[in-house]
């Protein structure tokens, strides 16, 4: 009764933040506050993506840069090349990621802890180079999108409404592939991989294939928030879309606010890339490199005062305060009369 009525409340919690979601921009109608939103739910549909890999899987990549690139440049050339509306690109930049992903996580996935996320910087860096130095995709001069046709069809809007519209749906999309995932056997496989290896190994249980399984579904979502992020710049370039600094932000996301935990990289996003933007509206020009010495503060408190991210520590904290209200029945005592029941 009482695990029917939690799950009801957090279905009714859930559908209240989405109903506030949906008419949130109606009440913030400037443009740059608008834009501010945006940049929040782009960062919390990435941090929930790793999540299926980095959370649940334990596989933590700091690589993910190379799918959203991957995302970022397959729809756009296929816009400039072909004309395809950025839809089909969006899911041709996904499937993209995802083979990319197969081919990379064979042999990544052979190494274990930081000699894994080691690897993928290394693929990250790698890809970075070669677009650099492709003359097909312009190389360092970067991409950018025609703007001869507007509207839905072609992605490109004069407000940022419809961008809003569209990330937020993407993050659902996101976020409801994580729940069902979450609640499968594929997401009992991927807890199982991450706690007891050994012992999933014994039960039969592929590592290969599930942690394969986990970083394709996470790079197919990942690919697409890249291809939304092209499109709403309409410009991009090896820096804008496969740095390193792209993927540290995504796994900081979900880190600091709850690796493994549903929610927990949207309330990351929230405290992230608000810190984010008032340091770059207060330093400017002059606080260059200030979102690393962010990005870095962060791994070192979230490391140090709360291994289970922001979620954790609420949850604690919630555990301390009903411990200590008043009427609150400690839970010893609630141990010992279970053990004196004849």
């Amino acid at each position: 009764m009482t695990t029917g009525t939690n799950s009801s409340r957090k279905m009714a919690g859930t559908a209240a933040l989405l109903a506030l979601a949906a008419v949130l921009p109606l009440a913030v109608t400037e443009p740059s506050q608008q834009n501010f939103l945006i940049l929040i739910l782009m960062g919390a549909q990435m941090g929930v993506a790793w999540n299926i890999v980095g959370g649940y899987a334990g596989q933590v990549s700091l690589g993910h840069a190379v799918f959203y690139g991957i995302g970022a440049y397959t729809s756009t050339m296929l816009l400039t090349t072909l004309g395809l509306t950025p839809w089909i690109g969006a899911l041709a930049g996904g499937l993209v990621a995802a083979a990319f992903a197969l081919a990379m996580g064979w042999p990544c996935f052979r190494l274990k802890g930081h000699y894994f996320a080691m690897a993928t910087i290394a693929v990250a860096e790698i890809m970075q180079i070669l677009v650099t130095n492709s003359d097909f995709l312009e190389g360092a001069v970067g991409l950018y999108l025609p703007m001869d046709r507007n509207g839905w069809g072609a992605l490109i809007f004069l407000s940022k409404l419809p961008y809003y519209y569209i990330i937020l749906g993407l993050l659902v999309l996101t976020v409801l592939v994580s729940w069902a995932i979450e609640r499968s056997h594929i997401g009992y496989y991927f807890r199982a991989i991450k706690d007891e290896p050994e012992a999933a190994r014994a039960l039969g249980v592929s590592l290969t294939r599930y942690k394969l399984i986990a970083l394709t579904v996470s790079a197919f979502l990942t690919a697409m928030g890249g291809s939304f992020y092209a499109q709403k710049e309409m410009f991009i370039d090896p820096g804008s879309v496969f740095a390193t600094t792209i993927s540290i932000k995504i796994a900081l996301i979900a880190i600091l606010g709850g690796v493994g935990r549903l929610t927990g990289p949207v309330l990351g996003a929230v405290i992230l890339i608000t810190i984010e933007e008032y340091s770059r509206t207060l330093f400017g020009s002059t606080g260059s490199g200030t979102d690393m010495i962010i990005y870095a503060a962060m791994i070192i408190l979230v490391a140090v005062f709360s291994p289970s991210g922001v979620l954790g520590l609420l949850g604690d904290l919630h555990r301390h305060l009903g411990r200590h209200l008043p009427g609150a029945k400690p839970a010893e005592a609630k141990t010992s009369a279970k053990e004196i029941r004849p």
